[in-house]
């Protein structure tokens, strides 16, 4: 395990590698699944801020979704996610002219419309991060949709929390990545 602050990262955080490969999996994890993508509490309001400058960026059918469904819904454990369609792609999820698919939210955010780039849950895949009462737990979930990724990963020999520079910078910060990389550093040195 990696432990920095309150923040426990699996080993294979850093032993495993991936980069995303959109060209092959054509946004596959926006549709795959059992419901849309998860969305922590302080997201809801977030959500509910950005809706109307994300409504032009949206299908239709993901719009009518969210009329009917709202923004986000409450699953059977009660946690929130965003609506989908059809029980497929999240209702935010548009397709491009490769019939690839994206995240409405973000790219509102890239064309500067929002500082909200999109659900944390979707900006730091392949991780996953389970809150406890003293720390978080950020583990590697390995799903079968993104096999071209790790192949991609390895051919660039990119660690998945290298990939994951951005995302896990935007939730925990500059210095604590800093930090990250300072223990993974160590890490590596002590096992030579």
């Amino acid at each position: 395990m990696i432990v920095v602050d309150k923040v426990v990262l699996s080993d294979d955080m850093m032993d495993e590698e991936f980069v995303c490969n959109l060209d092959k999996c054509k946004g596959a994890c926006c549709v795959e699944g059992d419901l849309g993508a998860p969305l922590n509490d302080d997201e809801l309001e977030k959500i509910e801020e950005v809706y109307e400058t994300v409504k032009p960026y949206m299908s239709e059918a993901g719009i009518q979704e969210v009329e009917k469904q709202g923004k986000y819904i409450k699953d059977f454990e009660g946690d929130y996610s965003t609506p989908t369609i059809n029980n497929r792609e999240c209702a935010y999820a548009v397709y491009d002219d490769k019939k690839y698919l994206h995240c409405a939210i973000e790219k509102a955010y890239l064309d500067g419309k929002i500082t909200y780039r999109k659900p944390i849950s979707c900006y730091l895949y392949p991780a996953r991060i389970s809150s406890y009462e003293a720390y978080d737990a950020v583990n590697y979930d390995r799903w079968e949709i993104c096999s071209d990724a790790c192949v991609l990963g390895k051919e660039l020999k990119v660690p998945v929390y290298q990939f994951l520079k951005g995302p896990l910078t935007a939730k925990y910060g500059a210095e604590w990545y800093e930090k990250l990389e300072q223990e993974i550093k160590l890490m590596k040195e002590n096992l030579r």
